[in-house]
């Protein structure tokens, strides 16, 4: 599935789509099913827990303002964490099981989606964990460098929780980049969660930025992609509802199951494709900074049954 040597970004990309096509009946088993699950509990959360921005007086004063923010937060809170819980749970089961599908297919041999799970599944839970002290612990730093400006209150308390988060964000990108491949580390090595962020840690020291761009272009590709996808859907449940976009934005409009519905479909379809791209590039730079740093390639040639007579791509 790919070279045997240090891969391009092209090439990283061009295998992971490769994956999706020569085993996308296991691929799409697993992506399928995540996504139907994701968009079904979107779809509930969208239709009864939906929350409008408050409606607030032409001359309202800032006590007011910053009253009626804190409430709709608190209300928008309310609305995410369900999403934000099944997403969660959908991109641990999803990134376990395509980390093992990657990782066969590298190799060229077949995998199917009971050997996947047998191989994943003692994981999960070790992942899960992972996958929730990222995110978390991501909010606690921005949480902490807000709290003085947020404390202090005014214009200047404002300028200072900007300031504080400005400085949280660059630090919290720079540490996902840095513990990215802790996820592969920790499935394909079998690695505790503590022993997998310093790997992953040890892996991207010294290509950090490379790590980070080939991460950035692929998630640009992802949003364009759902974005393009979206257009139809959209237009579709726009028609088939018989609403506008001045209604669907318009105070106390309901979403119908119509609406939800066909842009369900349209999430799952989407997200049933870039599910396996995304977890794709994210095995295919572990194995790739393995090559680099730990002559990888040299024991994949060798699980492959590649001899040292045969043609190969050094």
């Amino acid at each position: 599935m790919i070279p045997l040597r240090p891969l391009g970004v092209g090439e990283i990309l061009d295998a992971s789509v490769a994956t999706l096509r020569r085993y996308w009946r296991t691929v799409l088993a697993v992506t399928v099913t995540v996504a139907v699950v994701t968009q079904v509990a979107l779809a509930f959360v969208q239709r009864y827990l939906a929350t409008e921005p408050p409606a607030l007086h032409a001359d309202a004063s800032p006590a007011e303002q910053l009253e009626a923010a804190s409430a709709y937060l608190r209300a928008s809170f309310t609305e995410l964490a369900p999403t934000m819980l099944v997403s969660v749970a959908a991109s641990v089961f999803t990134s376990a099981l395509l980390t093992i599908v990657v990782s066969r297919a590298i190799l060229g041999r077949p995998v199917t989606l009971p050997e996947a799970w047998r191989e994943a599944s003692p994981r999960l839970p070790q992942l899960l964990v992972l996958s929730l002290a990222l995110p978390l612990g991501a909010g606690v730093l921005a949480f902490v460098a807000m709290l003085p400006g947020l404390l202090l209150g005014g214009a200047g308390g404002a300028t200072l929780a900007f300031l504080g988060g400005a400085a949280a964000f660059v630090v919290i990108v720079w540490l996902l980049i840095r513990f990215s491949l802790a996820s592969p580390a920790l499935m394909l090595e079998r690695q505790g969660i503590v022993a997998a962020l310093k790997r992953s840690a040890k892996l991207v020291k010294g290509a950090w930025w490379r790590i980070f761009g080939i991460t950035v272009l692929t998630q640009l590709l992802i949003m364009i992609f759902t974005m393009i996808l979206a257009i139809p859907f959209t237009a579709i449940a726009f028609a088939l509802d018989g609403v506008g976009v001045d209604e669907l934005s318009g105070s106390g409009f309901e979403l119908s199951w119509t609406y939800l519905i066909v842009m369900a479909v349209g999430g799952v379809i989407s997200g049933a494709l870039t599910y396996p791209i995304a977890a794709g590039v994210t095995v295919l730079l572990y194995v790739d900074q393995r090559i680099r740093r730990e002559a990888l390639d040299l024991e994949l040639a060798k699980a492959a049954g590649i001899t040292a007579h045969a043609p190969t791509e050094h």
